[in-house]
């Protein structure tokens, strides 16, 4: 019973999670106009932007541990913005991974290593 109501709980917590980022992306009305500044430099325009929703992609699934992958490294490749934790030298283990699409904010992908 715990465990399914643990599932639950972080159900809700990625459900809320994820309409927040939304209204932080997509601005706090989703039935207002495009701004063509947006059409241009997409949802998500800068690497700040991409690793917020990283984290708040990543959080409810991984939990806190994520923070401890820092620093990210981000790249933009063909119109995806690529994020992935490191891990120092002599640690074990794997780190979150996420493919989210500049021009709209879409999740493309979500992982972690082993």
């Amino acid at each position: 019973m715990k465990t399914q109501s643990n599932n639950i709980k972080k159900n809700k917590l990625l459900l809320v999670t994820l309409i927040l980022m939304m209204t932080v992306v997509f601005g706090t009305s989703f039935k207002k106009p495009v701004d063509d500044r947006k059409k241009k430099s997409g949802f998500v325009p800068n690497k700040t932007t991409a690793i917020k929703i990283a984290e708040a992609v990543w959080f409810p699934i991984y939990g806190e541990s994520i923070y401890k992958k820092k620093p990210y490294k981000v790249k933009l490749e063909n119109g995806v913005w690529i994020i992935e934790g490191t891990l120092p030298s002599a640690s074990k283990g794997g780190v979150p991974y996420i493919e989210i699409k500049k021009a709209d904010g879409k999740i493309l992908k979500v992982i972690h290593g082993k």
